[in-house]
């Protein structure tokens, strides 16, 4: 398994407070470090600083379709230039040694509200044809896998959550991806939210990305490990707990906040009898005065055995 942090502008890496922005725990390795920019200096300068700062990847976005980001020129609209982006890849990887990958849409547009469902709704082949365009010289420049969100992205007329769900998902467009690509490893992203559909992709994909599923519902992971280890068995909820407490110790005594901990475990009991309860405990625990890191363990619904 391999975690990405939220994208973080090359930028504010060289030129704000790095230590900050590219701190993380050493249980979250293996770790990428997911870069938003577009000059290629910049980008490398940057994909140093990670690469020192321990992570185990450099992957830069192209995907994300927010009107903030398509406006500094990095994210979604890059698609449209892939001359540039292979030149920021070719950067990165003369600098680190470290693997660069690229996160991307399978295609990207620019529409009005009122035109984007229509706009969204054809993928044809010459959008076929500028995708294999943009794979194409991302890879010869380096690029050591395509991670693809399996939905075009519309600049302008959708807001970044309607991008996730109004353009339709057309998994049969990575497939094809992969057929003229072979060589290059190929991770599909977008909708994907349960074991059977993970386990389906992967029949013809390298890999899956879970985004917001894994946010909303954490447990998620630990049934894929189960579906695809058996043998390893499944951890339960409460010994996520306690190995969060045990974080929030270290987050805690290094003089973190209890409540940015927290807010990420939500969503652990989501469908589970007690979870309103839970999230409560939790989110109002968490801001009351000198709450602590036992607080995640007297979160857990009443009606299941708490931890010895």
């Amino acid at each position: 398994m391999l975690l990405y942090t939220e994208m973080i502008h090359a930028a504010a890496i060289l030129r704000g407070d790095r230590s900050r922005l590219l701190a993380f725990d050493p249980e979250e390795h293996p770790l990428a470090l997911q870069l938003g920019g577009s000059e290629p200096r910049e980008l490398a300068a940057a994909a140093r600083v990670g690469e020192e700062a321990g992570y185990d990847e450099i992957n830069l976005n192209c995907g994300c379709p927010s009107e903030r980001v398509a406006s500094g020129a990095f994210g979604a609209c890059l698609m449209h230039e892939p001359a540039r982006v292979a030149d920021c890849v070719a950067a990165m990887r003369a600098t680190v040694s470290v693997p660069v990958t690229v996160k991307m849409r399978i295609g990207v547009l620019t529409a009005s509200a009122r035109e984007a469902p229509g706009a969204v709704a054809r993928f044809d082949d010459e959008d076929f044809d500028a995708l294999c365009g943009f794979v194409g010289r991302v890879s010869d420049a380096g690029c050591a896998a395509a991670i693809v969100h399996a939905r075009k992205a519309v600049l302008g007329g959708l807001s970044p959550k309607d991008n996730r769900e109004v353009p339709p998902l057309r998994y049969e467009v990575v497939r094809k991806l992969k057929r003229v690509f072979p060589a290059l490893p190929m991770v599909v992203n977008g909708g994907l939210r349960t074991p059977s559909t993970v386990l389906e992709a992967l029949a013809w994909c390298d890999g899956v990305m879970l985004g917001r599923e894994a946010y909303h519902r954490p447990f998620v992971l630990a049934e894929l490990q189960q579906a695809l280890y058996p043998a390893a068995g499944q951890p339960t909820r409460e010994a996520m707990l306690e190995r969060m407490r045990a974080y929030a110790v270290r987050e805690l005594a290094a003089g973190g906040r209890l409540a940015p901990i927290v807010r990420h475990m939500l969503g652990l009991y989501a469908g589970e009898p007690g979870a309103r309860e839970y999230r409560r405990t939790l989110s109002e625990g968490a801001r009351a005065p000198g709450a602590g890191p036992d607080l995640l363990r007297r979160a857990i619904p009443a009606k299941l055995p708490l931890m010895a």
